[in-house]
């Protein structure tokens, strides 16, 4: 796909964009029936045949697809072409000991390093470019899908992968890079590594901005991984299932995710009902991919909860755009009937400024038929000591916030700083014991 044909998706009218996804959508419903079995049986069995398919409209008359199906088929039988057209394979890995694999043709990496590109420009990235890539890299798509992209855009790429911190800053400083690529769990861990490692100048590194994702995050950590970089913190929106990083990403007004739609079809749905919601409502994200070839997958449900905005957005494009992924269906938390997401626990501490560290641990368990609910949350560096009464204080003012966002009550533990492991990919926040065997 050319820059210009780039250019002109980004600024297509919606009706014109609807005619794209259309015929797309059309070519990808017959490829998977006559490819894939497993969509050929759920297409027989919900009535439904390629020829019935004639505009983006007609998608909700298509079966959902859900994980499930992915590990069932494993290893090859999701694929739509022979082996010998796949040139590159990611998979994740799952609790079922099954991983999901995802093939992808040649034309589906160039098709990815696209996206990334598109992305990366979204936020300022060009071909004068520095660009830190410490995702990880292999079977995870987050170091190669940007490692690609950054190559496609022709900026710099030095492709650090995760962990080794150390050498992370050094070469962030000796390199001059100008945009990390990172989870924003490790953007936080970086920025509280920089003054134990003795890099404490930041004037000695040249970073503008940072591409984050593959964890929820809040606008608040955003706003702390700002003032603790001296950056600007962009979100991107991918999954392995569907692509990878570079399915949504934030532009430069940082105010929602371009969906990279002529690519990704994006809709939202009751997650109980599973009809779609009114515009703007919240709901759980369901993609279909409209372009790949090596694992088309039609209406996948991500379990990612999200809305979309309806308003244009100031730098012009006309992509939808949809708000920040406010957590996961298969994340959130049920505690004594109360909806619990990990990131409204994220919001309440980071509002607490540095008397605390944005590392934290939720720990649930059952005692007889009531749940527990305790979050240990590490005090910050000015508060060690033998200040009882400001630690004392520190506990109720967050069991007051915790009780006033959540509607329920928690056992605060304050615990000392850099007693919470820290992860160098995405974080682990939850420790759910009320299904263990005890």
């Amino acid at each position: 796909m050319c820059n210009n044909c780039i250019d002109k998706m980004e600024y297509l009218s919606r009706d014109e964009m609807k005619l794209v996804q259309g015929e797309r959508l059309a070519k990808v419903v017959k490829k998977v029936y006559d490819n894939v079995a497993i969509y050929r049986k759920k297409m027989d069995e919900c009535g439904v045949r390629p020829c019935d398919i004639k505009s983006i409209d007609d998608i909700t008359k298509l079966p959902f697809t859900i994980k499930h199906d992915l590990r069932e088929s494993y290893p090859f039988d999701f694929f739509s072409v022979p082996k010998s057209e796949i040139v590159r394979v990611h998979a994740s890995s799952g609790t079922t000991g099954k991983l999901t694999v995802v093939g992808y043709t040649k034309s589906d990496i160039d098709m990815w390093a696209e996206m990334v590109a598109r992305c990366m420009r979204m936020v300022g990235c060009d071909n004068n470019s520095v660009v830190q890539d410490s995702f990880g890299y292999g079977l995870f798509t987050g170091g190669l899908g940007m490692h690609y992209g950054s190559e496609k855009l022709g900026s710099m790429t030095v492709p650090t992968s995760s962990g080794n911190t150390l050498r992370q800053l050094q070469l962030m400083r000796d390199f001059e890079a100008d945009t990390i690529c990172c989870t924003p769990s490790y953007a936080i861990f970086l920025a509280e590594s920089m003054s134990k490692e003795g890099f404490s100048d930041r004037s000695e590194f040249k970073l503008k901005r940072g591409i984050m994702g593959a964890e929820p995050w809040s606008e608040e950590m955003r706003r702390d991984i700002e003032h603790r970089l001296q950056i600007k913190a962009f979100d991107i929106y991918g999954l392995s299932e569907i692509m990878g990083p570079g399915v949504a990403c934030e532009c430069e007004a940082q105010d929602g995710l371009h969906f990279n739609e002529d690519n990704f079809y994006p809709e939202i749905i009751d997650p109980d009902t599973l009809e779609p919601v009114e515009l703007g409502e919240s709901g759980e994200l369901v993609i279909t991919t409209l372009t790949k070839e090596g694992i088309p997958i039609i209406r996948y449900r991500t379990r990612d909860i999200t809305s979309f905005k309806t308003e244009q957005c100031s730098c012009g494009r006309t992509l939808i755009r949809m708000n920040r992924i406010f957590g996961r269906s298969d994340d959130m938390l049920i505690i004594r009937g109360v909806n619990v997401f990990p990131s409204q626990i994220e919001s309440v501490l980071l509002n607490i400024g540095d008397r605390v560290t944005p590392h934290y641990q939720i720990l649930v368990d059952r005692v007889g038929a009531l749940d527990t609910f305790e979050i240990q949350v590490e005090m910050g560096e000015n508060l060690i000591g033998d200040n009882i009464s400001a630690i004392q204080q520190l506990k109720k003012e967050i069991e007051h916030d915790m009780t006033s966002n959540l509607g329920i009550s928690a056992k605060i533990t304050l615990v000392n700083p850099n007693t919470i492991a820290r992860s160098e990919g995405k974080a682990k926040r939850i420790i759910d014991l009320r299904n263990v065997v005890k």
